[in-house]
């Protein structure tokens, strides 16, 4: 297998990476490789130290799909703002965005909706299998993500049948007024965050949260600042504690969050609040990867 070698300033942990919550659809396969199908390629990927192990495409590649070519130091010295956050960034050493495909990360984070991780990766996985192309590897039969026409197309009992339930609709729709994946993905791409924010919500099924997943993932929009129950929560015991405790995160809420976050993190707030979600405490599937490793070592 061909090899990448890391600086030793070069920050990098592949598990933390990819058990964070940010990507769904790597499998961690025994003896401590990684398996997945990006596009239509499929990668195998490990990690020892300072070595990366891969397989499956080239080293450009995997060194601008794992932003590898980041100075993460950097990002994460310039969000070390409080005891806090300094906290996290020790626990989640080496934890790095990745440069999700923009169709494969929307059709995702609409499916994500109201969903816990688990439950997200089988949906997924259910979608890719009924309406993506097989492709053999390594004696395996895997299945790339859905096209649009795809999806476009398919029958309401098809989707049910993926767990999709009322997302279903909002798939469906959302793959109807999108024909070249590319070309849209080079229109948001150009925007600013908050017109691109939103062009996204006026897709079907996509809301706040959605969106800035999206363009934290998808489109390297780092002053995105995605609020769930996990970060609402983390901001309101840390950060803002006058915001009302009951009831369901509003939009008013949700915009007060992201400006503070935007302001006080600053222009890399998104890679503040990935660290943020990554140590939160009491979730086993968070949890898991920042434990298997000590704080400060590469891998």
């Amino acid at each position: 297998m061909p090899t990448i070698i890391l600086r030793r300033s070069q920050q990098f942990s592949l598990d933390i990476t990819l058990s964070c919550g940010q990507v769904f659809r790597w499998e961690h396969l025994a003896g401590g490789c990684w398996r997945s199908i990006v596009g239509n390629r499929v990668i195998r990927i490990r990690q020892e130290g300072t070595r990366l192990d891969y397989s499956g495409v080239g080293r450009r590649f995997l060194e601008q799909y794992f932003s590898l070519d980041q100075d993460l130091p950097a990002i994460t010295t310039s969000f070390d703002r409080d005891l806090f956050t300094h906290a996290a960034i020790a626990r989640c050493l080496g934890l790095r965005i990745i440069r999700q495909p923009p169709w494969e990360c929307l059709i995702s984070y609409i499916c994500a909706t109201n969903s816990n991780i688990p439950m997200i990766k089988k949906r997924i996985n259910h979608l890719a299998r009924t309406f993506g192309k097989p492709v053999e590897s390594c004696g395996e039969t895997l299945f790339g993500f859905p096209e649009p026409e795809a999806l476009a197309t398919s029958c309401a009992k098809a989707l049910s049948q993926c767990k999709m339930g009322y997302r279903g609709r909002y798939v469906k729709k959302t793959a109807q007024s999108i024909a070249d994946p590319e070309e849209w993905g080079g229109q948001i791409g150009n925007l600013a965050y908050e017109p691109a924010r939103k062009e996204l919500m006026r897709l079907s099924g996509v809301g706040p949260k959605a969106a800035d997943c999206i363009l934290l993932f998808a489109f390297q929009k780092y002053e995105a600042f995605p609020v769930d129950v996990w970060i609402r929560r983390i901001m309101r015991d840390h950060y803002l504690p006058a915001q009302n405790r009951e009831g369901s995160l509003t939009t008013s809420e949700y915009d007060r969050i992201r400006t503070f976050a935007r302001n006080y993190f600053g222009e890399f707030c998104g890679y503040a609040q990935e660290y943020l979600f990554a140590s939160r405490e009491g979730d086993p599937v968070a949890g898991a990867a920042v434990r298997r490793r000590r704080p400060g070592t590469t891998a």
